[in-house]
């Protein structure tokens, strides 16, 4: 059976309004009479009801974060990192996973709403602004990651056209003109900006887009297999692949090892979003970095601004960016240099493994 309140009062032998104040710590209870309390409410298993505590003081120091997936190396950083600021500040957090589905957000906020959440940091999908603006006049809310344009929330983003600007034109100065690009879908800031860092590194190298080079989707890994497939099957297949998404950098791995493509000696591969197992991968993959972490910290900063009654974000600000980084390892090489000499035995190898490969495919 649940312990109640009543419970203890009961066992100690004192009002139910008492024994609240020694248990929450406020109110006018002796230190002598707190302790005892605590040890008999312990003895007997009692739990507050954060529920109950909630409507009662107004806070449920439940703060949520609601992202696409966990998929996303950059979402599994966040998550930790707002975790470990919360709990230090005595707040659970609630993790919730949208699947960049629009339904599936409106259905997740309707719950939130429910479970009076004190603040909430969300990565949009664009598509529930009404909703978001509805439920931010009473709960602090933080964009991250994406901008919804359909809303002024203060929002915290990297900086995705210089990233993306920076990693294009890394390749071209390896002597790529031939660049593939895979990126987030057009609707979203992050999809968007990242196309236009790419179009802008190639416009100052004076190299004209090719539209047949660039393949936007979905954030899932098989936007990276299905657009990799295509641009390698192309009559001129590009000569460095730019993955603009960690989601869609899966499906590029898992194409390039099926066709038996060596990296970076018959394509150089550039990634968007670090993660450990990068740096540890044969060859160690060079990525743009979006600098997660402190996208993170600067999320829960601004949030526990806006919880505050006293800022509560109104410094006019509405919009931060955290720099973005290149971080070259070996996955891209010079274009014009000779690739590193094989083996008879590994080009041998390797050409009956292609050609079994192209076959399955």
């Amino acid at each position: 059976m649940t312990v109640t309140l009543k419970d203890v009062a009961q066992a100690a032998r004192v009002s139910v309004s008492t024994a609240s104040r020694a248990l929450t710590g406020t109110g006018l209870t002796s230190e002598r009479t707190q302790q005892r309390l605590t040890r008999i409410a312990r003895e007997l298993g009692y739990r507050p009801n954060p529920i109950a505590r909630g409507l009662k003081t107004g806070q449920s120091r439940l703060v949520a974060l609601l992202v696409h997936n966990l998929t996303n190396a950059s979402f599994q950083v966040m998550a930790e990192v707002v975790q470990a600021r919360l709990k230090a500040l005595g707040y659970q957090m609630l993790l919730c996973i949208g699947g960049d589905d629009p339904q599936q957000e409106s259905d997740t906020l309707t719950t939130l709403v429910d479970h009076r959440i004190d603040g909430l940091i969300v990565v949009p999908t664009g598509k529930n602004g009404p909703q978001l603006k509805a439920l931010a006049k009473d709960v602090p809310i933080v964009c991250l990651v994406r901008r919804d344009d359909a809303t002024d929330l203060e929002t915290v983003l990297a900086d995705d056209p210089q990233g993306a600007y920076l990693g294009t034109r890394h390749l071209i100065e390896l002597g790529h003109k031939r660049i593939g690009l895979i990126v987030g879908r057009q609707d979203t800031t992050s999809g968007r900006e990242r196309l236009s860092g790419y179009v802008r590194a190639l416009r100052e190298a004076g190299i004209a887009k090719d539209d047949t080079l660039i393949h936007a989707g979905h954030f899932v890994p098989e936007t990276g297999a299905t657009g990799c497939r295509k641009l390698l099957d192309l009559p001129r297949p590009p000569s460095a692949i730019f993955v603009a998404n960690h989601e869609a950098t899966l499906g590029v791995l898992r194409v390039t090892a099926e066709r038996n493509i060596a990296i970076p000696d018959d394509l150089s591969l550039l990634c968007y979003e670090d993660m450990p197992w990068f740096e540890w991968h044969r060859p160690a993959i060079s990525i743009v970095d979006n600098g997660a972490r402190d996208l993170a910290n600067l999320a829960v900063d601004r949030l526990l601004q806006r919880m505050d009654a006293k800022g509560n974000g109104n410094d006019g600000v509405r919009e931060y960016r955290v720099g973005a980084r290149l971080i070259k390892r070996d996955s891209c090489r010079q274009f014009d240099a000779p690739p590193p000499a094989r083996s008879a035995k590994s080009k041998s190898s390797s050409s009956k493994s292609s050609a079994a490969k192209s076959a399955k495919v």
